[in-house]
């Protein structure tokens, strides 16, 4: 049955309607990275509203942050918030006894803002906790010129689901284990590559050989004519 032009474009329209909307959440960049790292995380801040600025973004970070560095924005102040542990964690023969709380982004009003159709990225060095596999969620509070907040703290399929990072085991040293057995190959597998390649250098001899024969009687067939 033939679909009629007008419903796909309706159809066509509101997808391209919901795309926008789904993509401007705040979000955590990368959405991977490797458990127990000292790596770079940005949150990502989306203006969504046509008729006000973002003006103050607040992140709360989960258990297992124990220390954070923001990278200076023009125009924003950055504030780290502690909170303390029930048991003190020994990090680099110290006894650490607090953990990152939240990180608060104020914008001063003025280059300290995210205008419409604008997003800004706020840098944070991090040292991830040590649990691969599983995914930490970063509730974020987003609050506009008007004194509208939105609060980015629902699960993934809400509309207003909380930034996700999930973490990853670290790789073994020297690449993983897979590598060394691709580098040597079990005898079977050895001699079917070997006489692939065989195969491919003999075809590749016979086109350069065949080539050479055709440019040969080429000449000698020019030489003839001139004659």
């Amino acid at each position: 049955m033939k679909v009629p032009s007008y419903i796909l474009g309706a159809v066509l329209v509101a997808a391209l309607a919901v795309v926008p909307t789904a993509a401007a959440h705040v979000t955590l960049q990368p959405e991977e990275t490797v458990a127990g790292d000292f790596t770079r995380l940005d949150v990502r801040v989306p203006n969504e509203r046509d008729n006000a600025t973002t003006t103050k973004v607040e992140v709360r970070l989960p258990p297992g942050f124990l220390f954070v560095s923001t990278e200076p924005v023009p125009g924003w102040d950055a504030k780290v918030t502690m909170r303390k542990l029930d048991k003190p964690v020994e990090q680099f023969g110290e006894q650490i006894t607090e953990e990152v709380d939240r990180v608060t982004f104020t914008g001063d009003g003025q280059t300290g803002v995210i205008r419409p159709g604008e997003f800004v990225d706020f840098g944070l060095s991090v040292g991830v906790p040590d649990k691969a596999g599983s995914t930490l969620s970063f509730p974020a509070l987003q609050t506009y010129s008007n004194g509208e907040v939105v609060r980015w703290i629902g699960p993934p399929d809400s509309e207003e689901p909380a930034p996700q990072v999930k973490l990853t085991a670290a790789e073994p040293e020297g690449g993983g284990a897979a590598q060394p057995a691709a580098a040597q190959p079990v005898d079977g597998d050895d001699d079917g590559g070997s006489d692939t390649l065989s195969i491919i250098a003999l075809i590749v001899g016979i086109a350069g050989l065949a080539a050479g024969l055709a440019a040969l009687f080429l000449r000698r067939g020019t030489r003839v004519g001139a004659a």
